[in-house]
C-alpha cells in the first residue's frame, strides 16, 4: 500500500526509509550467519564431531552484537524520519493556510485543521517511520532467505517461499473492508472534534443559558457514534491479526514439516534441517509485523486523503497590485454577496466612502459586517466591483491591503504575553513612548502603569482583562499601525459610557485625515458621520447625513428616536 503522491511530497524522508531497509537487511544476514553457526554446533554434538567451538561462539557473539547495533541504528533512523515527516507536513499545512489567506475558514473548519496537523500527522509519522521500511524489507527478506536456504534444500525453501504471499493476500482482503470503515472513522472524528472545540469556546455562554446539559447530551450521542465505529475498527484489526497469525505460523509449520520429510529421506543433513527449521519463521515474521503496522498505515492513508483535500483547495490568484498611496475614496458598485450561493446577504449595493466617517447602520443581520468582511478580503466571492481610487480590490495583494487597512471589532484577538508584545505586532520597531501614547489615547495608560507597565503579562486571549479593557487595547494596537483606512465594527460595544465618548472623540479626530468606516448598533455614535447608509435585508434603503435622514423621517429616524427615548428613560431612572 504505497501512495506515490505522499512519497513525492515527503521526498526528504525517503533516504531514511532506504537506510532502515539496509540496516534491517544487514541484521538479517547476521541472523543467518548466527543460525548457521548455532545449527553447526548442535549438529556436532549429536553427530559426535568436533566443530571449532571457539570460532563459532565468537561468530555468534559478533552476530548478536551486529544485530543489536542494527536495531539501535534502525530506531534512530526511524526517529529521524518521523521528525522529518512531522516538520514537512505541518509546514505544508501552515503554508497552505497562509496561501488561502484570511478567508481560509470559507473552505475548511479550524477544528479539522487542528486535527489534521496533530493526530493526522502523527499517523503519517508511523507510516514513514515504520510501515514503509517494513514494507520493502518484507519483500527482500523472504527472497534473501530463499537465496541462502535453496543451497541447503531447494524443495523446503520453495515451499516456504510459496506460502509467504498468503499474508499479503489476507492484507489485501482486509484493506478493501477497512478503507470504507476508516473513511467513516475520520469523518466522525473530525465532526466530534469540531463540536468539542465549539462547545469549549462557548462554554460560558452555555452555562449562562443553562444549555450545557443539552450540548453534553448531543456530544454524548456523537461520542457514541464515534465509539461504535472505533470498536468496528478495533474488531477488524483483531480479526485480521488472527488471520495473519494463522497464515504466518501455518506457513512456517508447513515448511518445517517438509524439511523433516526431506531429512528423513536423507535429502538434507542435520545442520541443514536445523537451519531451515530455525529460519522458517523468519520468512513470515517481517510480513506479520507489516500486518500490525498495516492498520496504522490505513489510518495514515485516510488522514493523508484529508490532508491532500486541504492542500488541494483552490488558492486565490497571486496579486501584485498595490494599495493607493493616498487613498481618496472606496467604491462599491452593484455589489452582491451570498454564503454558499444559498443565503443572500447583500443585494446590488452602491456606496462610496471618502475621507471622514462613513457609517453603516441597521438591524442585526442586515449585512453591515459583511461589508467589512469584503473590504478586509475575508468574503471574496462577491459579485460586482469594489475599488480603491479605481484599483479593484481583487487585484491588490493581501499584504498591501493589511498594511493600509485595519478592522477593529469585538472579536479582535489578544495573545498570551506582555502588553508590549501585543502592541508591537502593529509596529515592531515602536519605542515605549509611542506605545504609551496610544494607550493614553484609549484611556488605558493609567491601568497599565498601575499593573507593572508595558511588561504586564496577559493570559490566553487576555482573559485577565475586562471586556472593555480588551477592546481598548485592541484599538490601541490599531492606532499604532496607523493605516489609511479604519473599520470600526461595534468597536465600543463593551466599553463604559465615559470611555465610549473618549473613543468616539478619537475616531472623529482620526477622520480628519483618514477614511473611517463605522459600523454601530447605537445610532448616537454615527450622528457626526459625513455619510450614513441604512441597510435593510441586504439593501441600502436610506442614505445621507444624520440631518438629512431625520428629515426624511424614515426607518433610520424611527430607530434613532426609539433608541434616544430608551437611553433618556434609562438615564432618568438612574
Amino acid at each position: 500500500m504505497i501512495k506515490v503522491r505522499l512519497i513525492k511530497l515527503l521526498s526528504h524522508a525517503k533516504k531514511y526509509v532506504v537506510l532502515q531497509v539496509l540496516l534491517q537487511w544487514i541484521s538479517l544476514i547476521a541472523q543467518v550467519l548466527l543460525i548457521f553457526c548455532l545449527s553447526g554446533m548442535i549438529a556436532g554434538l549429536f553427530e559426535n564431531t568436533i566443530p571449532a567451538f571457539g570460532i563459532c561462539l565468537s561468530i555468534i557473539l559478533g552476530c548478536i552484537g551486529i544485530r543489536f547495533l542494527m536495531e539501535w541504528l534502525t530506531s534512530r533512523t526511524s526517529y529521524k524520519a518521523s521528525v522529518d515527516v512531522k516538520r514537512i507536513l505541518r509546514s505544508k499545512i501552515y503554508e497552505k493556510l497562509l496561501h488561502l489567506g484570511s478567508s481560509y475558514r470559507e473552505n475548511v473548519h479550524t477544528a479539522e485543521v487542528v486535527q489534521l496537523a496533530s493526530e493526522g500527522v502523527e499517523q503519517l509519522e508511523i507510516y514513514f517511520g515504520k510501515y514503509l521500511s517494513q514494507f520493502f524489507y518484507s519483500l527482500i527478506c523472504p527472497l534473501t532467505l530463499f537465496a541462502f536456504l535453496s543451497f541447503v534444500n531447494l524443495r523446503a525453501a520453495t515451499v516456504l517461499l510459496i506460502c509467504v504471499p498468503l499474508i499479503p493476500l489476507s492484507i489485501v482482503v482486509v484493506m478493501k473492508i477497512a478503507k470504507r470503515l476508516l473513511k467513516n472513522y475520520w469523518g466522525l472524528y473530525a465532526e466530534l472534534g469540531d463540536s468539542f472545540l465549539e462547545n469549549l469556546q462557548g462554554l460560558t455562554t452555555l452555562k449562562i443559558y443553562q444549555a450545557d446539559e443539552k450540548k453534553a447530551r448531543e456530544m454524548d450521542e456523537e461520542s457514541q457514534k464515534f465509539r461504535h465505529v472505533t470498536m468496528k475498527v478495533l474488531t477488524m484489526q483483531l480479526n485480521s491479526t488472527s488471520v495473519m497469525d494463522i497464515m504466518a505460523y501455518g506457513g512456517a509449520a508447513v515448511g518445517m514439516i517438509v524439511t523433516l520429510m526431506q531429512f528423513r529421506a536423507g535429502n538434507v543433513d542435520l545442520q541443514g534441517a536445523l537451519m531451515i527449521i530455525l529460519l522458517a519463521a523468519e520468512f513470515f515474521i517481517p510480513l506479520r509485523l507489516l500486518g500490525s503496522f498495516f492498520h496504522v498505515a490505513m489510518n495514515g492513508m485516510a488522514a493523508s486523503d484529508k490532508i491532500f483535500a486541504l492542500l488541494d483547495l483552490p488558492e486565490p490568484e497571486e496579486k501584485n497590485g498595490l494599495f493607493p498611496e493616498k487613498l481618496d475614496s472606496i467604491r462599491f458598485e452593484n455589489v452582491s454577496f451570498s454564503y454558499n450561493k444559498e443565503r443572500t446577504i447583500l443585494q446590488n449595493i452602491n456606496i462610496e466612502c471618502r475621507r471622514g466617517i462613513t457609517a453603516f447602520v441597521g438591524v442585526s443581520g442586515s449585512g453591515k459586517s459583511t461589508i467589512a468582511g469584503i473590504l478586509m478580503g475575508r468574503n471574496k466571492n462577491y459579485d460586482g466591483g469594489v475599488s480603491f481610487d479605481g484599483t479593484e480590490l481583487q487585484s491588490i495583494s493581501e499584504s498591501s491591503l493589511m498594511k493600509n487597512m485595519v478592522l477593529v471589532n469585538h472579536e479582535a484577538y489578544l495573545f498570551k504575553g506582555s502588553i508590549r508584545d501585543n502592541l508591537l505586532m502593529a509596529k515592531p520597531n515602536a519605542a515605549d513612548i509611542e506605545l504609551e501614547t496610544v494607550l493614553s489615547k484609549v484611556n488605558l495608560l493609567d491601568f497599565v502603569d498601575a499593573n507593572g507597565g508595558l511588561d504586564y503579562q496577559l493570559t490566553e486571549a487576555a482573559s485577565n482583562l475586562s471586556g472593555g479593557q480588551r477592546q481598548r487595547l485592541a484599538l490601541a494596537r490599531a492606532l499604532l499601525l496607523n493605516p489609511q483606512v479604519y473599520i470600526f465594527d461595534e468597536a465600543t460595544s463593551s466599553i463604559d459610557v465615559e470611555s465610549e465618548e473618549q473613543i468616539m472623540s478619537l475616531i472623529q479626530e482620526l477622520a480628519k485625515s483618514k477614511i473611517i468606516i463605522l459600523i454601530s448598533h447605537r445610532l448616537a455614535n454615527v450622528v457626526k458621520s459625513n455619510q450614513i447608509y441604512f441597510l435593510q435585508a441586504g439593501k441600502i434603503t436610506e442614505e445621507g447625513s444624520h440631518e438629512q435622514l431625520m428629515k426624511i423621517d424614515g426607518e433610520y429616524s424611527k430607530l434613532y428616536k426609539k433608541q434616544k427615548e430608551l437611553e433618556d428613560f434609562v438615564g432618568g431612572a438612574k
